[in-house]
């Protein structure tokens, strides 16, 4: 019996192991340009920081795989990922395949559509001296040196083939283990955020004819210090920041499969704020003609009538709009409109000599909506003109269009405001300066806008709500999300690190820049937040993902919660804190970017004695969890790994 029983416990566990295995395989992160960041264990990024690299003119030229840089496409064949991208006429297919905990095997294949006069193809990984500072390498069985050691002697020392080669420190261990022996290469590498080791794995060390082709597989292995130590947060009350009203969305209707993605979203998230285009280029494409006059003559263009009639769905649900303009009509811009960047600039500057026509014009059709449609439009902007997507302008300019259109608006008896900036990203924080520090523009200012595609730093963050704070005028993120170029590989939509990384934002930002409302791009089915329904050429079911489950938590959030200031001592935790002190309500936002943990927080009123909680992650979508009790102002709660977790309070009783 007992013999039994243990063959039994035998199986019992293998299967077990092997259900784990299965659903914990996606350990491994890769960009889909091609770069490893890091392999997960137990939740925990042990960081890599790899890239493909192609050397040229004696290494005075590197050419590395990055975010923008290459058009790469991504997908995922269960337990392996496959980027194939390209640098010049070296044509590459990168396998990431998870073995088991803590190791991937690599498979680089790469083809030469031309002849290349080259340095070299390598795989290479970055060794940051904040991980790797006092520590060694170690190759095969030789005698381990210091990564300190002069570069010099350190490629002499890597010279030596082997098929192992081991790099440690205190913090990580990482290991390259090759099928056959090799050797590698290493350059020192110092830039304004980080310094370390850059360690080449060659893949092709000579000059590439048209044809010729190459492969190499290895395996990397990581291990590290896994950081379990118990979270402390303070919750502070006493003083409120700005007022969040919730989730929003763009509306840009572009693609057949809009209609029911947007109906989806529209009927399972509580939407409050809309951004939808006003498209003016077929809106008045002639000058001569009165575009209101054609309007009613029935010669409405149909894109026209879909973004208006959009427009009136939207703002029947008691959503408020934001209208921007993309691309202008020929009369409106000086050149011929540029539909992509010429000599690498974008766009077309505005005809200062037709200002007051393009103010008709944009009034105009406000008025029309509003008139035909009972459509109250909030904020008017130019998408992105501090790049040109697809109108370009300087600050100055962008200052002027506020002070000269805002004056037109209240001639016309519009209550629309522009909205200063629609920044392309948060980085272009100077676009706003001359507006910013203009009084005369800023009784036409409704609200400050930028877009989180890039940015992500807090002191850049920092530097829009203190523009807030210096106008006392709402912060928008008018278009949220984390890759303006994930539309070329779309897959990545549904992998666990976009979904984890696109909310861990969304609450940096909640936390950092306090805005009224972050809108996501988009709510259609262009970055869609579901998957299948013959989106991106699925066929299976439509059905939503865990980024659409981490926006439903994310705007559930009761509306006209003030920001609330929350302190937090664990790196890995991104916070953020909403409340009514005269209601007792309270919200607090937690995303979890490692393992599973004990977290306390304190500073809650003496009267809430009890938290709700929902977690959305890669097993659970939005799922509520058992209410936790609050204790003399502190609550405990574990955080499970890679997790968005939100605590608050009377969400029955708050339409939560």
């Amino acid at each position: 019996m007992f013999k039994r029983m243990t063959i039994f416990l035998r199986i019992f566990f293998f299967l077990f192991s092997c259900i784990v295995f299965r659903s914990s395989s996606a350990q491994t992160e890769l960009e889909p340009w091609g770069n490893i960041s890091g392999i997960r264990i137990d939740g925990e990024l042990m960081p890599v920081e790899s890239n493909l690299a192609v050397a040229k003119n004696n290494w005075t030229d590197i050419i590395y795989t990055a975010r923008e840089r290459q058009r790469p496409m991504f997908t995922r064949k269960g337990n392996s990922q496959v980027v194939t991208t390209r640098i010049d006429s070296i044509y590459f297919k990168e396998t990431v395949e998870d073995i088991t905990t803590g190791i991937a095997r690599v498979t680089i294949n790469a083809s030469s559509h031309a002849h290349e006069m080259m340095d070299g193809i390598f795989f290479s990984l970055f060794l940051n001296d904040e991980v790797y500072a006092g520590g060694s390498c170690k190759a095969g069985s030789l005698k381990a040196v210091k990564l300190s050691e002069p570069e010099s002697e350190l490629n002499q020392y890597l010279s030596i083939k082997a098929k192992v080669f081991h790099f440690y420190s205190d913090k990580r261990q990482l290991e390259l283990i090759f099928p056959e022996t090799t050797s590698l290469l290493v350059r020192r590498r110092t830039s304004k955020d980080s310094k370390g080791l850059q360690v080449f794995v060659p893949i092709k060390k000579e000059n590439m004819n048209s044809g010729d082709s190459v492969s190499e597989n290895f395996e990397i292995k990581v291990s590290g210090m896994i950081n379990k130590t118990p979270v402390t947060l303070k919750l502070d009350t006493s003083a409120t920041g700005r007022e969040f009203d919730g989730l929003g969305g763009n509306f840009r209707l572009q693609n057949p499969k809009d209609p029911e993605v947007i109906d989806y979203c529209l009927k399972n998230l509580k939407v409050r704020w809309a951004r939808v285009e006003m498209p003016w280029r077929f809106w008045q494409p002639d000058l001569n003609k009165d575009p209101i006059a054609e309007a009613k003559a029935g010669r409405l263009n149909q894109h026209v009538l879909a973004s208006m009639e959009m427009a009136a769905r939207l703002s029947k649900m008691g959503i408020s709009l934001i209208l921007s303009a993309w691309f202008p009509p020929d009369w409106a811009v000086i050149g011929k409109v540029n539909f992509s960047p010429v000599n690498g600039v974008w766009g077309n500057p505005l005809d200062h000599s037709k200002d007051q026509q393009i103010y008709k014009s944009i009034a105009d059709y406000i008025t029309y909506l509003k008139e035909n449609y009972g459509v109250e439009v909030k904020l008017f902007s130019f998408n992105e003109s501090d790049l040109g997507i697809n109108i370009r302008q300087t600050g100055e300019e962008h200052d002027a269009l506020i002070k000269g259109l805002g004056a037109y608006f209240e001639k016309r008896g519009l209550k629309t405001k522009m909205l200063l900036g629609d920044n392309s990203d948060a980085t272009t924080y100077r676009f706003i300066g001359p507006a910013l520090n203009d009084l005369a523009s800023h009784p036409y200012i409704g609200a400050i806008s930028f877009h989180s595609w890039r940015g992500w730093d807090k002191a850049t963050l920092q530097k829009w709500a203190d523009a807030a704070t210096q106008l006392n005028k709402p912060l928008m993120v008018a278009e949220g999300s984390i890759d303006a170029q994930a539309w070329g590989y779309p897959q990545i939509f549904q992998e666990p690190m976009y979904a984890l990384n696109e909310i861990n934002l969304y609450i940096r930002l909640l936390s950092i820049c306090q805005p009224q409302a972050i809108l996501q791009w988009q709510l259609t089915s262009d970055y869609s937040l579901l998957a299948g329904g013959g989106i991106f050429g699925d066929s299976t079911a439509l059905r939503p993902t865990q980024r659409f489950w981490n926006l439903k938590q994310f705007s559930a959030t009761p509306k006209g919660l003030k920001a609330m200031k929350l302190e937090c001592n664990a790196p890995n935790i991104s916070a953020a804190a909403l409340g009514d002190n005269e209601k007792s309500i309270y919200v607090i936002h937690l995303v979890n970017n490692g393992t599973s943990k004990n977290v306390t927080i304190s500073g809650l009123p003496r009267k809430v004695k009890l938290l709700e909680v929902f977690v959305t992650d890669n097993h659970q979508s939005m799922k509520e969890q058992k209410s936790v009790k609050v204790i003399d102002g502190k609550v405990k709660v574990v955080l499970a790994k890679t997790s968005y977790t939100t605590l608050l309070t009377g969400s029955k009783q708050t339409n939560y």
